[in-house]
């Protein structure tokens, strides 16, 4: 079992960044693919960004292409997504999550088997 802690979150004016982390317990964690997602209030979980095990591949939601990178420490047991640009419509609760798989790049919560409690991101125009 993995358990996924977020953290990073806060308030920033628009065009400002932060830089989430999502911090592993398990020693299979650099076994599986991770992601982000996020959701705002009244919409669906949506995906942001995913990254394989190794860190050589990576995907993102056209929306924050060029704005986001996502990166992982296997070292450290951690994933970070790090936010430059940000618009008020990035404004949500962001989760990490960890894939079934090493290689996936699935942008489906199904997909994904273990989840973080969430840290809120809330942007100001």
């Amino acid at each position: 079992q993995v358990q996924l802690v977020e953290s990073g979150g806060g308030l920033v004016q628009a065009g400002g960044s932060l830089r989430l982390s999502c911090a592993a317990s398990g020693r299979t964690f650099s076994s599986y693919s991770v992601g982000w997602f996020r959701q705002a209030p009244g919409k669906e979980r949506e995906f942001v960004a995913v990254i394989n095990y190794s860190g050589s591949r990576t995907a993102y939601n056209d929306s924050v292409k060029g704005r986001f990178t996502i990166s992982r420490d296997n070292a450290k047991n951690t994933v970070y997504l790090q936010m430059n640009s940000l618009k008020p419509e990035d404004a949500a609760v962001y989760y990490c999550a960890t894939n079934r798989y090493q290689w996936s790049l699935s942008r489906n919560t199904d997909d994904y088997t273990y989840w973080g409690q969430g840290t809120q991101v809330t942007v100001s125009s």
